[in-house]
């Protein structure tokens, strides 16, 4: 058996990363070890957030970019919560904005000052109370200024008016489970979610329905267990999902696009109302020692981008 078999030619093969030095990254920062999936860090053009370690409380860090190297540990924190943080958000429409959940069970919005923390923080500039159980999930919404959603373990989807502090949608009833994971679409107009019975669901907030759900994937199983979901392409008539979990096998999920509905037949539109099988689904096997992982690839049918929906979606 020649060399050439066994190992998959690659232009990555080569390819070798160089750790930054000590002063250029952020050091002795205690992180949360709170048992919850969540990234515990979340990045804008300005500043970084980091969930750490507090007693009798929840905290997380706000440093600006620039400021790398050790961390004092009397460095000020943002404090306000009275119970662990799980999840930070930044506003994607104001860089000095970032908003929390928490386990007691509240939403926070606050205003970080232009040049940083120079004392602890501890009066948000909004509190947002719905929820009965601990919020794990906050994000902002892409293209609406001052909306914003967050789910709890109370299986409650919750979509916010910062601005007035009022409850603009409440979306009970449709997952059965605890809420893993929500991700916006490009526009705003649906999201996606994750639940632990293993199934992807695509909402309409306004209208406070499933418009479609995950179909059994040849990798057996609805989805993923513990799954984490990302809309990274949304293009007409077409979305992208993807979708990560347990069997650490990515799955590209084809959906209909939230503008168009299809009207005229196509092979690549899904059926309406179900999410279309993963684009891919080709599971890791190993050969001669080597592990092959599952090769994505995006369909060159799919019909092109256009600049406005057809009659019929209006």
């Amino acid at each position: 058996m020649s060399f050439r078999k066994v190992v998959r030619q690659s232009k990555f093969r080569h390819v070798f990363g160089q750790p930054v030095k000590t002063d250029q990254c952020y050091d002795d920062i205690r992180v949360s070890r709170v048992t919850w999936d969540s990234t515990f860090c979340a990045v804008n053009p300005s500043f970084v957030a980091i969930i750490v370690e507090a007693s009798g409380g929840g905290a997380f860090l706000v440093l600006p970019l620039h400021k790398t190297g050790r961390i004092d540990k009397s460095y000020p924190t943002v404090c306000g919560h009275t119970g662990p943080v799980l999840d930070i958000d930044w506003c994607p429409h104001n860089d000095y904005v970032i908003a929390s959940g928490s386990e007691d069970c509240t939403v926070m919005v606050w205003q970080i000052p232009e040049n940083g923390l120079s004392q602890p923080l501890t009066e948000p500039v909004v509190v947002l109370e719905g929820h009965s159980k601990r919020v794990g999930i906050v994000t902002w919404h892409p293209t609406a200024r001052n909306v914003l959603l967050s789910a709890g373990c109370d299986n409650v989807v919750l979509i916010w008016n910062v601005g007035t502090a009022e409850e603009l949608y409440r979306l009970d009833g449709l997952h059965p489970d605890l809420i893993y994971s929500v991700s916006w679409s490009r526009d705003g107009s649906r999201f996606c979610t994750a639940c632990k019975d293993k199934s992807v669901r695509v909402i309409d907030p306004r209208r406070g329905t499933v418009v479609a759900v995950s179909v059994p994937t040849p990798l057996g199983g609805l989805c993923h267990q513990g799954t984490a979901l990302h809309w990274f392409l949304g293009g007409i008539p077409c979305s992208l999902l993807l979708s990560l979990g347990a069997p650490h096998c990515p799955v590209f999920w084809g959906c209909p696009c939230p503008l168009v509905l299809p009207a005229v037949p196509c092979p690549s539109v899904p059926v309406p109302g179900v999410l279309q099988a993963p684009v891919t689904a080709v599971p890791p096997r190993r050969r001669s020692g080597h592990t092959r992982g599952p090769v994505p690839c995006a369909p060159s049918s799919w019909p092109t981008a256009r600049s406005s929906p057809p009659a019929s979606a209006a």
